[in-house]
C-alpha cells in the first residue's frame, strides 16, 4: 500500500491544519528533535486521523512505528497482532544491504536458501515464503522462488509479517510476507550518491534525487539510479547490475493525488551456478572442494530483467475516510546458457562428474489491480476502523528449455576443472511450460474498540485462483477457492504493553505436480499466534515475543523424480514455537536490532520434516555513535542458526550450526561527506549456502570473508 508522506503542500490545502501549523512554527523543529532523537527534515503533519508512517530514512531508527502490511490497518506495531519485523533503510545503509538476499538474511526470522547464484528460495518458521509484495501488493512466485538479484536502492525499509498473512496477501501461506515499501517523492530537495569498491573487484556507484518539481509544491518527483559491477569469489563468476526508477506524485485537488512511477532492473551474470557441488563420494564419504570450486562452463551466462510500471490514484473523502486505486504492470524475463553438471566422483580420481548443457528462456508479464476503501466509524459512543478492498491479477508464464548436445560427457575433476568445455549446439531436446495464472479476492476487516485498552479484529478475504496450461509436458490446470477467516484481539497490560493473539484460515494453491502429472490440491490448515507487544522509550523501541502454532494438510513435498522430472506428495505438517523481536532506539546515539525463532516441525507419523530448514534462528545487529569521536560510529551483526540436514539417497548431508559476524564502521567528515568500511564474515567461516536442495547431494559454499569502504555524500 503506498505511503503518503507528511507532505507541506498537502498541510497547506486544510485552512486549519495551515492555520495550526502556523502558530506552532516556531517549536516545530524542536518537536521533532525531542521526538526522534536527532534532526529531521518532515514537518509536522497535524491531522484528526491515524497518522501514515513517515520514511524511515528520515528517522534514522532501525524500526517504524506503524504499518499496514499485517492487516491493511493503520495500526502501530504494538496493536498489530502478529510478529511485524523492519529493516529500515538506516540499517541497510549501515551494513550496506544492497539486496533482497542481503536484507532478508538480517531479518528477525527469515532464511535464504542460496540454492544457485541466481535462484533463491526464502523460509520462515520452516515453511517457504511464496509472496513479495511492493507497497502492499504482490503476487505468488511462479516456481517459488526468486530470479536474479533484487537490488534494494529504490526502497525506504522490507517489512516481514510473520504467520498467515490471509487477509493482505492472497495466499494464507504460514511463513511470512515480505513487503517492500517503495521510497516516495518528498517536499524538499534532498539527494544521494555513494561510491563503494569491495573484495573480488566489486564496484557499485548509487544516485538518489527528489524534489518539488512545481514552485507550488504541487508536483513532486523522484529518481534513483544504480550500477554495480562484480567479480565474485566462485571461480569464473561475474554480475552486473542497472537499475532505474522514477517517480512522481501530483496533487489534483485539495483531497486527490495521482503518483505514477517506473521501475527497471537488469542484471547479467557470468558463468553462474546451475545446480551446485557433488557433496559425496561413490563411498559415500563427504568432498570439501575450495569454496571458489564452481561446477559453471566459461561461456554459461544467465540475463534477468525486471520492470514495472504502476499508477495509483487517491483520495480523501473526508477526514476519515479514504479511498485508492493501483494498477500495476510487471514484466520479468529470462535468457540463459546453462551447466549443470551431475554425477557422483570417485574419491581417488575425482572422476564421475557429467555434464548437462541446457539453454533457458522465460518470460512472465503480469498485470494487478487492486482497490481499497478505508475509515472510521462510530457505533456504541466509540470510533472503529475499517479497510475493505478487492484484487484482481492475471500473469502468464512461458519458459522455454533447449537441451544441448553431449550430455552425459565426462568431466576432468572439478577440484582442477576451469570452466573448458566446448559449447554445444542445443538441439538434443525441447521442453518448456504456458500457462496461465488468474485470481480475485475480496477482504473486509474492522478493528474494534469495545472499551478501553481492549482492541478486537475481525475480517476475512475470499479468493478464487485459476491455473491452465501444461508445465514440461504435463497439464498445469487447476481450480480452488476459499474464505479465510482472521481473528485477532489485543488487550493493553500497562500503557507499553499489551498482550494479543491472532488466528487466521491457511488456503495457499499449489504448482507442484505429483507422481502421475497433476498439480496437487491446496493447502490447507490453520495458525495461531499469542504473544507480548511492547512500545518503549517514546514508542522508539518497539519488542515482542509470541508463540505460534501451525497445522497445514496437504503441503507439497518432494518425492523423487520420475522421466527426469520433480514429483512432489500431498504430507500434514504440524509446527510451533516461539519467536522473540526487539527493533529500534536505545538511545539517539544506539540503534539495535534482536531476533530470535525456535521451532519444531513434525509430520503425519511425528517425524522432523524439512530438515533442511533451521529449528534455532538468532540475529542480532547494533551500532553506536561514539560520543568522544564526534562524527564515528561502529556496528556489528551477527548471524547464527542451528545444524540442518538432508537425506539424499542413502547418505545424510549435514551443516552444522555456525556463526556469521559482520562489522561496519562510518565517519561523517561533513555533514554532508562520509567514508565508510564494512567486514563482513570477519572469523572466516567456512557453510554451506543451503540444503534446501540438499536431497540432490549438491551444495556450495558461503562467501569468505570479505570487505567494502564507501564514499558517501548527502543533501
Amino acid at each position: 500500500m503506498f505511503l503518503r508522506l507528511p507532505l507541506a503542500p498537502r498541510l497547506a490545502r486544510r485552512p486549519l491544519v495551515c492555520a495550526i501549523a502556523a502558530l506552532l512554527s516556531s517549536n516545530t523543529h524542536a518537536a521533532e528533535a525531542a521526538d526522534t532523537g536527532g534532526p529531521t527534515l518532515a514537518p509536522v503533519r497535524v491531522v484528526d486521523r491515524a497518522v501514515e508512517e513517515p520514511p524511515s530514512e528520515r528517522s534514522g531508527r532501525y524500526t517504524v512505528r506503524r504499518s499496514r502490511a499485517a492487516t491493511g490497518l493503520n495500526l502501530s506495531l504494538k496493536d498489530t497482532p502478529q510478529t511485524v519485523s523492519v529493516v529500515s533503510r538506516a540499517e541497510m545503509n549501515d551494513f550496506h544491504l544492497d539486496s533482497a538476499n542481503e536484507v532478508l538474511g538480517a531479518t528477525s526470522g527469515v532464511t535464504v536458501e542460496r540454492v544457485e547464484t541466481n535462484r533463491t528460495y526464502y523460509t520462515a518458521r520452516g515453511f517457504d515464503i511464496t509472496t513479495f509484495q511492493t507497497d502492499g501488493i504482490g503476487m505468488p512466485f511462479a516456481y517459488g522462488n526468486a530470479y536474479g538479484d533484487i537490488d534494494t536502492a529504490i526502497y525506504d525499509r522490507v517489512e516481514a509479517v510473520y504467520g498467515a498473512n490471509g487477509l493482505m496477501s492472497s495466499t494464507g501461506y504460514p511463513a511470512a510476507t515480505i513487503n517492500f515499501v517503495r521510497k516516495r517523492p518528498t517536499a524538499d530537495l534532498q539527494a544521494a550518491a555513494r561510491v563503494k569498491f569491495g573484495s573480488w573487484g566489486s564496484r557499485r556507484v548509487d544516485g538518489d534525487v527528489s524534489a518539488p518539481l512545481v514552485a507550488s509544491g504541487a508536483v513532486r518527483g523522484r529518481l534513483v539510479v544504480a550500477h554495480e559491477n562484480a567479480d565474485s569469489y566462485l571461480d569464473r563468476y561475474g554480475q552486473r547490475k542497472n537499475l532505474f526508477y522514477a517517480v512522481l506524485e501530483a496533487d489534483l485537488g485539495q483531497a486527490t493525488v495521482l503518483t505514477v512511477g517506473h521501475h527497471e532492473q537488469y542484471n547479467k551474470a557470468t558463468s553462474p551456478l546451475w545446480g551446485a557441488l557433488p557433496m559425496f563420494y561413490t563411498d559415500g564419504s563427504r568432498t570439501n572442494y575450495d569454496r571458489s570450486t564452481s561446477t559453471a562452463a566459461n561461456w554459461a551466462y544467465w540475463n534477468s530483467t525486471f520492470k514495472s510500471s504502476f499508477a495509483e490514484l487517491s483520495h480523501d473523502f473526508s477526514a476519515d475516510w479514504q479511498g485508492k486505486l493501483v494498477l500495476t504492470r510487471n514484466t520479468s524475463s529470462n535468457d540463459s546458457a546453462l551447466f549443470y553438471v551431475y554425477g557422483t566422483p570417485d574419491r581417488a580420481t575425482g572422476l564421475g562428474a557429467l555434464s548437462y548443457p541446457s539453454r533457458y528462456a522465460s518470460d512472465n508479464p503480469q498485470t494487478l489491480a487492486d482497490l481499497q476503501l478505508s475509515g472510521r466509524f462510530r457505533l456504541g459512543g466509540r470510533s472503529h476502523d475499517v479497510v475493505m478492498g478487492a484484487n484482481w491479477a492475471r500473469a502468464t508464464l512461458d519458459d522455454l528449455s533447449l537441451y544441448g548436445r553431449g550430455i552425459g560427457t565426462a568431466l576432468p575433476p572439478l577440484e582442477s576443472w576451469n570452466g573448458d568445455y566446448p559449447m554445444p549446439l542445443f538441439d538434443a531436446a525441447v521442453a518448456g511450460s504456458a500457462f496461465t495464472y488468474r485470481q480475485r479476492s475480496a477482504y473486509l476487516a474492522g478493528r474494534f474498540d469495545p472499551m478501553d485498552g481492549v482492541k478486537l479484529i475481525a475480517g476475512a478475504r475470499a479468493t478464487r485462483s485459476d491455473i491452465e496450461g501444461e508445465s514440461y509436458g504435463v497439464p498445469r490446470t487447476s481450480r480452488a477457492s476459499d474464505v479465510s477467516p482472521y481473528l485477532g484481539a489485543v488487550v493493553d497490560l500497562t500503557p507499553e504493553v499489551a498482550a494479543y493473539a491472532s488466528h487466521t484460515d491457511i488456503f495457499t494453491p499449489q504448482y507442484q505436480l505429483d507422481q502421475d502429472g497433476k498439480a496437487l490440491d491446496p493447502v490447507t490448515g490453520r495458525s495461531s499466534e499469542a504473544g507480548l507487544k511492547g512500545a518503549f522509550l517514546d514508542k522508539r523501541l518497539n519488542a515482542s515475543v509470541a508463540l505460534f502454532r501451525t497445522a497445514q494438510a496437504n503441503l507439497a513435498e518432494l518425492g523423487g523424480a520420475v522421466g527426469g522430472r520433480s514429483w512432489y506428495k500431498g504430507i500434514d505438517a504440524r509446527s510451533k514455537g516461539f519467536q522473540l523481536d526487539v527493533a529500534g532506539e536505545l538511545s539517539p546515539r544506539w540503534q539495535a536490532r534482536l531476533g530470535y525463532t525456535q521451532l519444531s516441525i513434525h509430520g503425519d507419523d511425528g517425524e522432523d520434516v524439512r530438515t533442511y530448514a533451521p529449528r534455532r534462528l538468532l540475529r542480532a545487529s547494533t551500532t553506536y555513535a561514539l560520543p568522544f569521536i564526534e562524527g564515528l560510529k561502529l556496528g556489528v551483526a551477527l548471524s547464527r542458526q542451528s545444524d540442518v540436514y538432508a537425506v539424499s539417497g542413502d547418505n545424510v548431508l549435514r551443516q552444522s550450526a555456525y556463526t556469521l559476524v559482520d562489522l561496519m564502521a562510518r565517519y561523517e567528515i561533513d555533514k554532508h561527506l562520509s567514508v565508510g568500511a564494512n567486514l563482513r564474515n570477519l572469523t572466516d567461516e567456512k557453510y554451506l549456502a543451503s540444503l534446501y536442495w540438499g536431497s540432490y547431494g549438491q551444495g556450495y559454499y558461503g562467501a569468505p570473508r570479505n570487505a567494502s569502504v564507501s564514499l558517501n555524500w548527502t543533501y
